[in-house]
Protein backbone atom coordinates (compact mmCIF):
# COMPACT_ATOMS: atom_id res chain seq x y z
CA UNK A 1 0.00 0.00 0.00
CA UNK A 2 1.51 3.66 -1.01
CA UNK A 3 1.18 6.45 1.82
CA UNK A 4 0.56 9.82 1.50
CA UNK A 5 4.24 10.06 3.05
CA UNK A 6 5.93 7.80 0.61
CA UNK A 7 3.75 9.27 -2.35
CA UNK A 8 5.73 12.67 -1.39
CA UNK A 9 9.00 10.70 -1.01
CA UNK A 10 8.41 9.40 -4.39
CA UNK A 11 6.85 13.11 -5.90
CA UNK A 12 10.47 14.46 -4.36
CA UNK A 13 12.76 12.52 -5.37
CA UNK A 14 11.67 12.11 -9.35
CA UNK A 15 12.31 15.68 -9.32
CA UNK A 16 15.09 16.12 -7.11
CA UNK A 17 16.14 13.25 -9.69
CA UNK A 18 15.39 14.92 -13.08
CA UNK A 19 17.08 18.29 -11.99
CA UNK A 20 19.95 15.60 -11.39
CA UNK A 21 19.57 14.21 -14.93
CA UNK A 22 19.07 17.86 -16.65
CA UNK A 23 22.63 18.97 -14.86
CA UNK A 24 24.11 15.88 -16.47
CA UNK A 25 22.43 15.79 -19.68
CA UNK A 26 25.19 18.95 -20.26
CA UNK A 27 27.99 16.65 -19.58
CA UNK A 28 28.65 15.34 -23.17
CA UNK A 29 28.36 18.37 -24.96
CA UNK A 30 30.75 20.01 -22.42
CA UNK A 31 33.10 17.04 -22.71
CA UNK A 32 33.02 17.95 -26.33
CA UNK A 33 33.90 21.64 -25.85
CA UNK A 34 36.91 20.58 -23.46
CA UNK A 35 38.70 17.69 -25.63
CA UNK A 36 38.44 18.94 -28.54
CA UNK A 37 37.81 17.32 -31.97
CA UNK A 38 40.38 14.61 -33.42
CA UNK A 39 41.62 17.82 -36.07
CA UNK A 40 42.06 20.70 -33.57
CA UNK A 41 42.31 18.62 -30.51
CA UNK A 42 42.18 20.67 -26.71
CA UNK A 43 42.74 19.19 -23.04
CA UNK A 44 43.81 15.54 -22.74
CA UNK A 45 40.61 13.24 -21.52
CA UNK A 46 42.51 12.16 -19.19
CA UNK A 47 43.15 15.55 -17.87
CA UNK A 48 39.71 16.23 -17.72
CA UNK A 49 39.19 13.74 -15.96
CA UNK A 50 41.27 13.66 -13.37
CA UNK A 51 41.40 17.75 -13.34
CA UNK A 52 37.46 18.08 -12.80
CA UNK A 53 37.81 15.65 -9.87
CA UNK A 54 40.76 17.12 -8.53
CA UNK A 55 38.43 20.92 -8.20
CA UNK A 56 35.16 18.67 -6.79
CA UNK A 57 37.23 17.25 -4.09
CA UNK A 58 38.81 20.47 -2.88
CA UNK A 59 35.11 22.02 -3.11
CA UNK A 60 33.64 18.85 -1.15
CA UNK A 61 36.85 19.07 1.64
CA UNK A 62 35.30 22.69 2.04
CA UNK A 63 31.62 21.33 2.49
CA UNK A 64 32.38 18.46 4.76
CA UNK A 65 34.61 20.74 6.98
CA UNK A 66 32.18 23.47 7.02
CA UNK A 67 29.25 21.18 7.89
CA UNK A 68 31.23 18.84 10.21
CA UNK A 69 30.09 15.74 8.53
CA UNK A 70 30.82 12.95 10.25
CA UNK A 71 33.33 10.45 9.12
CA UNK A 72 31.94 7.41 7.21
CA UNK A 73 31.31 4.18 8.90
CA UNK A 74 33.96 1.37 8.95
CA UNK A 75 31.66 -0.18 6.64
CA UNK A 76 30.89 2.12 3.90
CA UNK A 77 34.28 2.40 3.13
CA UNK A 78 34.27 0.02 0.52
CA UNK A 79 30.97 0.89 -1.44
CA UNK A 80 32.84 4.62 -1.61
CA UNK A 81 35.94 3.18 -3.22
CA UNK A 82 33.32 1.27 -5.53
CA UNK A 83 31.14 4.61 -6.06
CA UNK A 84 34.32 6.40 -6.90
CA UNK A 85 35.39 3.90 -9.02
CA UNK A 86 32.42 4.10 -11.46
CA UNK A 87 31.39 7.50 -10.82
CA UNK A 88 35.09 9.55 -10.37
CA UNK A 89 37.30 7.02 -12.64
CA UNK A 90 35.17 5.12 -15.21
CA UNK A 91 32.51 7.01 -16.36
CA UNK A 92 34.68 10.39 -16.68
CA UNK A 93 38.05 9.16 -18.00
CA UNK A 94 35.97 7.10 -20.78
CA UNK A 95 33.95 9.71 -21.82
CA UNK A 96 36.74 11.91 -22.27
CA UNK A 97 38.54 10.21 -23.93
CA UNK A 98 35.97 9.19 -26.15
CA UNK A 99 34.57 12.35 -26.84
CA UNK A 100 37.12 13.62 -29.11
CA UNK A 101 36.46 11.49 -31.77
CA UNK A 102 32.31 11.41 -32.04
CA UNK A 103 29.69 13.42 -31.48
CA UNK A 104 27.75 14.36 -28.66
CA UNK A 105 24.51 13.73 -30.37
CA UNK A 106 25.42 10.30 -31.61
CA UNK A 107 26.94 9.37 -28.02
CA UNK A 108 23.57 10.75 -26.48
CA UNK A 109 21.37 7.74 -28.37
CA UNK A 110 24.54 5.02 -26.46
CA UNK A 111 23.49 7.18 -23.01
CA UNK A 112 20.00 5.76 -23.66
CA UNK A 113 20.69 2.47 -22.31
CA UNK A 114 21.69 3.96 -18.74
CA UNK A 115 18.41 3.93 -17.35
CA UNK A 116 18.02 -0.10 -17.37
CA UNK A 117 21.58 -0.57 -16.35
CA UNK A 118 20.49 1.65 -13.33
CA UNK A 119 18.11 0.10 -12.73
CA UNK A 120 19.68 -3.80 -12.78
CA UNK A 121 22.60 -2.37 -10.33
CA UNK A 122 20.03 -0.95 -8.28
CA UNK A 123 17.22 -4.36 -7.98
CA UNK A 124 20.59 -6.41 -7.54
CA UNK A 125 22.29 -4.32 -4.79
CA UNK A 126 18.90 -4.31 -3.21
CA UNK A 127 18.34 -7.80 -3.78
CA UNK A 128 15.02 -7.39 -6.00
CA UNK A 129 14.42 -9.93 -8.79
CA UNK A 130 13.23 -7.90 -12.05
CA UNK A 131 11.10 -9.78 -14.63
CA UNK A 132 11.88 -11.45 -17.80
CA UNK A 133 10.37 -9.20 -19.26
CA UNK A 134 12.85 -6.61 -17.81
CA UNK A 135 15.86 -8.27 -19.36
CA UNK A 136 14.27 -8.78 -22.79
CA UNK A 137 13.77 -5.33 -23.05
CA UNK A 138 17.32 -4.53 -21.04
CA UNK A 139 18.72 -6.96 -24.25
CA UNK A 140 16.28 -5.01 -26.84
CA UNK A 141 17.42 -1.56 -25.72
CA UNK A 142 21.20 -2.89 -25.68
CA UNK A 143 20.73 -4.14 -29.22
CA UNK A 144 19.50 -1.37 -31.00
CA UNK A 145 22.41 0.80 -29.23
CA UNK A 146 25.11 -1.65 -30.52
CA UNK A 147 23.53 -1.31 -34.20
CA UNK A 148 23.68 2.10 -33.84
CA UNK A 149 26.86 2.62 -33.50
CA UNK A 150 27.85 0.03 -35.99
CA UNK A 151 26.11 1.59 -38.71
CA UNK A 152 27.51 4.91 -37.86
CA UNK A 153 30.76 3.27 -38.03
CA UNK A 154 33.65 5.02 -39.48
CA UNK A 155 35.39 3.05 -42.70
CA UNK A 156 38.46 2.30 -40.31
CA UNK A 157 36.25 -0.08 -37.92
CA UNK A 158 35.12 -2.59 -40.98
CA UNK A 159 31.51 -4.11 -39.42
CA UNK A 160 33.41 -3.76 -35.84
CA UNK A 161 32.23 -0.90 -33.03
CA UNK A 162 34.54 1.84 -32.98
CA UNK A 163 36.44 1.60 -29.88
CA UNK A 164 35.10 5.46 -29.13
CA UNK A 165 31.55 3.72 -28.74
CA UNK A 166 32.85 0.47 -26.77
CA UNK A 167 34.40 3.07 -24.37
CA UNK A 168 31.21 4.87 -24.10
CA UNK A 169 29.18 1.41 -23.73
CA UNK A 170 31.85 0.63 -20.35
CA UNK A 171 31.47 4.19 -19.63
CA UNK A 172 27.48 3.41 -18.93
CA UNK A 173 28.49 0.18 -17.31
CA UNK A 174 30.77 2.25 -14.48
CA UNK A 175 28.24 5.40 -14.01
CA UNK A 176 25.64 2.38 -13.29
CA UNK A 177 27.40 1.14 -10.64
CA UNK A 178 28.54 4.48 -9.19
CA UNK A 179 25.01 5.30 -9.36
CA UNK A 180 23.80 2.11 -7.46
CA UNK A 181 26.25 1.85 -4.58
CA UNK A 182 25.88 5.97 -4.08
CA UNK A 183 22.09 5.60 -3.87
CA UNK A 184 22.70 2.72 -1.19
CA UNK A 185 25.22 4.68 0.70
CA UNK A 186 22.66 8.10 0.58
CA UNK A 187 19.94 5.74 2.34
CA UNK A 188 21.68 6.47 5.79
CA UNK A 189 24.42 9.52 4.85
CA UNK A 190 23.37 13.05 3.75
CA UNK A 191 23.28 12.29 -0.17
CA UNK A 192 25.63 15.47 -0.98
CA UNK A 193 28.61 13.76 1.64
CA UNK A 194 28.67 10.48 -0.19
CA UNK A 195 29.89 12.39 -3.20
CA UNK A 196 31.97 14.49 -1.64
CA UNK A 197 33.37 11.82 0.35
CA UNK A 198 34.23 9.48 -2.90
CA UNK A 199 35.89 12.87 -4.30
CA UNK A 200 38.01 13.26 -1.40
CA UNK A 201 39.17 9.22 -0.86
CA UNK A 202 39.94 9.42 -4.39
CA UNK A 203 42.37 12.54 -4.11
CA UNK A 204 45.63 11.07 -3.14
CA UNK A 205 45.20 9.23 -7.24
CA UNK A 206 43.66 12.37 -9.01
CA UNK A 207 45.69 15.14 -7.75
CA UNK A 208 49.23 13.86 -9.14
CA UNK A 209 47.51 12.31 -12.21
CA UNK A 210 45.98 15.95 -13.17
CA UNK A 211 49.57 17.31 -12.62
CA UNK A 212 50.76 14.77 -14.90
CA UNK A 213 48.69 15.70 -17.52
CA UNK A 214 48.41 19.20 -17.03
CA UNK A 215 48.13 20.60 -20.50
CA UNK A 216 51.18 21.96 -22.66
CA UNK A 217 49.85 23.75 -25.06
CA UNK A 218 47.40 27.40 -25.27
CA UNK A 219 43.94 26.28 -25.34
CA UNK A 220 40.77 27.80 -26.52
CA UNK A 221 38.15 29.89 -23.63
CA UNK A 222 35.73 27.73 -24.58
CA UNK A 223 37.83 24.85 -23.47
CA UNK A 224 38.34 26.01 -20.34
CA UNK A 225 34.54 26.84 -19.71
CA UNK A 226 33.33 23.21 -20.48
CA UNK A 227 35.82 22.23 -18.33
CA UNK A 228 34.75 24.78 -15.19
CA UNK A 229 30.99 22.91 -15.72
CA UNK A 230 32.25 19.32 -15.94
CA UNK A 231 34.11 19.89 -12.54
CA UNK A 232 31.37 22.22 -10.70
CA UNK A 233 28.33 20.80 -11.38
CA UNK A 234 28.91 17.34 -13.37
CA UNK A 235 31.18 16.30 -10.91
CA UNK A 236 29.91 17.73 -7.99
CA UNK A 237 26.61 19.76 -7.19
CA UNK A 238 24.76 17.16 -10.34
CA UNK A 239 25.01 14.42 -7.20
CA UNK A 240 23.56 16.20 -4.49
CA UNK A 241 20.37 16.48 -6.57
CA UNK A 242 20.62 12.58 -8.35
CA UNK A 243 22.03 10.85 -4.58
CA UNK A 244 19.00 12.54 -2.83
CA UNK A 245 16.30 11.51 -5.61
CA UNK A 246 17.71 8.28 -5.48
CA UNK A 247 17.24 7.98 -1.86
CA UNK A 248 14.29 9.36 -1.46
CA UNK A 249 12.35 7.78 -4.43
CA UNK A 250 14.14 4.15 -5.05
CA UNK A 251 17.22 3.78 -7.43
CA UNK A 252 14.68 1.61 -9.38
CA UNK A 253 11.83 3.65 -10.23
CA UNK A 254 13.95 7.53 -10.15
CA UNK A 255 16.21 6.05 -12.58
CA UNK A 256 13.38 6.58 -15.22
CA UNK A 257 13.77 9.84 -15.29
CA UNK A 258 17.47 9.71 -16.82
CA UNK A 259 14.50 8.74 -19.87
CA UNK A 260 15.04 12.57 -20.80
CA UNK A 261 18.65 12.90 -20.80
CA UNK A 262 19.78 11.57 -24.42
CA UNK A 263 17.39 13.94 -25.69
CA UNK A 264 18.45 16.52 -23.43
CA UNK A 265 21.94 15.81 -24.42
CA UNK A 266 21.07 16.20 -28.09
CA UNK A 267 19.37 19.32 -27.69
CA UNK A 268 22.47 20.98 -25.76
CA UNK A 269 24.91 19.95 -28.35
CA UNK A 270 23.05 21.37 -31.34
CA UNK A 271 23.36 25.43 -29.94
CA UNK A 272 26.98 24.17 -27.79
CA UNK A 273 28.41 23.24 -30.66
CA UNK A 274 26.70 23.30 -33.62
CA UNK A 275 25.62 19.74 -34.19
CA UNK A 276 22.65 18.90 -36.01
CA UNK A 277 20.25 16.63 -35.61
CA UNK A 278 18.73 13.58 -38.24
CA UNK A 279 16.18 11.63 -38.65
CA UNK A 280 17.98 8.30 -38.03
CA UNK A 281 19.69 9.32 -34.72
CA UNK A 282 16.11 11.00 -33.54
CA UNK A 283 14.66 7.37 -34.72
CA UNK A 284 16.97 5.64 -32.75
CA UNK A 285 17.09 7.53 -29.42
CA UNK A 286 13.03 6.98 -29.56
CA UNK A 287 13.49 3.10 -30.04
CA UNK A 288 15.93 2.91 -27.25
CA UNK A 289 13.44 5.20 -24.62
CA UNK A 290 10.93 3.00 -25.92
CA UNK A 291 12.64 -0.28 -24.79
CA UNK A 292 13.60 1.38 -21.56
CA UNK A 293 10.02 2.69 -21.06
CA UNK A 294 8.40 -1.02 -21.51
CA UNK A 295 11.59 -2.25 -19.03
CA UNK A 296 10.23 0.26 -16.61
CA UNK A 297 6.64 -1.04 -16.36
CA UNK A 298 7.95 -4.32 -16.04
CA UNK A 299 7.21 -5.93 -12.57
CA UNK A 300 10.20 -6.25 -10.04
CA UNK A 301 10.23 -8.46 -7.30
Amino acid sequence: MTTPTNTHSLTRGLWLGLLGIAIFSVTLPMTRLAVGTADAPQMSGFFIAFGRAVVAAVLSLGLLLATRAPMPRRDDWLPLAITAGGVVFGFPVLTSVAMRYVEAVHASVIVGVLPLATAAVGALLHRQRPSLGFWLCAAVGSALVVGFAMLRAGPNTGSGLALADVLLLCAMLCAAVGYGYGARLSQHMQPEHVICWALVIALPLTLPLAAWTWPQATLNTSAWLGFSYLAVFSMWLGFFAWYRGLALGGTVRVSQVQLVQPFLSMLFAVPLLGEHLDAVTVGFGLAVIATVFAGKKMPVR
